[in-house]
């Protein structure tokens, strides 16, 4: 299950390090002379080793530690707050101050912010440096943080963020607007009451809109970027690859997730030497006791590989003939309405083994790279009875808000009744959970001048 689960760059590293940790595996060659299961006769050491020559506590051979589940480490260059700290190593502070400074670099989390409170930062420096300080302290060492790069860090909040960077902008009409408009009308603006602030400015909207414009392509998370070069950046690597010849479905298996694992050679001839030896020694005995446990651990696994290659198969298999007509048109209103218990009982395996496939695999198509979970979902009726799945619900609402007028967006109330007029009938609260799904905002933040 835990093999069945692991995407694909996953599972190649999985192999790696059981090749590096059991020298009784191998990666083999694609030919028909070696094959995983082509195992010698003579690998059988349980003939010439008693069971009173083996440890109970030595005789497991589960592959599996409790670190398993611990994470590739990868190696992360200089962290953000580094970067910040060398920063501040330029500014000539007395030491108080850059005990209060380095605290405070300390406190900025990976978006770039400080989440304190000042009257909380100056109880931490108490307790935790036995520093006495007061705001006026705090604000005038903030005010350095917030001049390092990236632009906006050190702030405590968005509106903070972005007036600090569009005060490190060139002074023009625009920017000195922005900036009046992000420290006193804030809400305003982020409410979008775009009508309020034309009349409480007196600008065109012409104006509001290169103020917009401004603001939008400020970054509200300064420390995302920089932080995110220490994270490995996330492959996707189709599991399956399904193309069409003479209008027929073709499946087949990322060579990748296919791979050629053998029992080693070198184990075989080490273990011919120890049976020609009558008369054998502890130490022999306790290396035949070591074969024995890496020869049991290289087989479970190989089995366990071939296990996972034929599961994920036949789930995709199932899938593929249970999407058929979308598969073969690519047009997303054929997508049917399939719920996990569809595919398990198609193909006799428990739910939990198709939600481990389903959520962490992709399939090369015809019509690009897709997560296979997102051709799981469940099923509606229209007004004239036709069952649809709610792929096609999803759809048909994006579309519906991506042609709207968006000085006047539609709510969901008015979303409802446009659906029912297409023969879809659904709830609000329905529409509304729909429309999450698609990180699509409300009406009112929608709206745009």
């Amino acid at each position: 299950m835990k093999l069945i689960q692991l995407p694909t760059l996953d599972f190649e590293q999985k192999i790696q390090r059981e090749i590096e940790e059991n020298p009784a595996l191998e990666m083999g060659k694609n030919s028909e002379n070696e094959k995983s299961d082509d195992l010698n006769d003579d690998l059988n050491i349980d003939d010439y080793i008693s069971d009173d020559d083996t440890p109970f506590y030595k005789t497991s051979s589960n592959n599996y530690s409790s670190s398993e589940e611990k994470s590739i480490p990868y190696s992360s260059g200089i962290s953000f707050t580094e970067y910040l700290i060398s920063q501040l190593k330029t500014i000539n502070l007395d030491e108080d101050d850059m005990k209060i400074a380095e605290f405070l670099v300390g406190s900025i989390d990976n978006s770039g912010y400080i989440r304190l409170e000042n009257d909380e930062i100056i109880d931490d420096l108490a307790f935790t440096q036995n520093i006495n300080t007061d705001e006026n302290k705090i604000l005038k060492i903030l005010k350095i943080i917030q001049s390092f790069d990236p632009p906006g860090v050190g702030a405590q909040s968005l509106k903070s963020c972005l007036a600090i960077q569009l005060k490190r902008k060139e002074k023009t009409y625009i920017t000195n607007l922005a900036i009046d408009i992000i420290e006193n009308s804030f809400e305003q603006f982020s409410k979008k009451h775009y009508q309020k602030l034309l009349n409480k400015y007196s600008i065109s909207e012409d104006v509001l809109k290169e103020i917009i414009s401004l603001i939008s392509k400020l970054n509200p998370k300064p420390g995302g970027a920089y932080s995110g070069l220490n994270k490995p950046i996330e492959q996707v690597i189709p599991d399956f690859k399904i193309s069409i010849e003479n209008n027929e479905l073709s499946l087949e298996l990322n060579y990748r997730n296919s791979p050629y694992l053998n029992i080693s050679k070198d184990y075989d001839e080490m273990l011919k030497g120890y049976k020609l030896d009558k008369n054998k020694t502890k130490s022999q005995k306790e290396a035949i006791q070591f074969i024995k446990q890496k020869l049991d651990s290289a087989k479970w696994f190989i089995d366990a590989v071939k296990q996972r290659q034929q599961t994920l198969l036949i789930t995709m298999q199932a899938i593929m003939n249970y999407q058929k007509e979308y598969f073969i048109t690519g047009d997303e209103k054929n997508i049917k309405p399939m719920i996990l218990k569809d595919i398990a009982n198609e193909i006799e395996m428990d739910i939990s083994t198709i939600s481990r496939v389903a959520n962490s695999k992709y399939v090369d198509t015809p019509y690009g790279t897709k997560l296979l979970k997102e051709f799981f979902s469940e099923s509606m009726k229209t007004v004239s009875g036709e069952e649809i799945s709610t792929i096609e619900i999803k759809k048909i609402l994006q579309k519906i808000v991506s042609s709207e007028d968006k000085r006047k967006p539609e709510t969901d109330e008015k979303l409802v009744k446009i659906l029912k007029n297409k023969g879809y009938k659904i709830a609000r609260r329905t529409v509304a959970k729909y429309r999450e799904q698609l990180n699509i905002p409300v009406a009112r933040l929608r709206k745009e001048i």
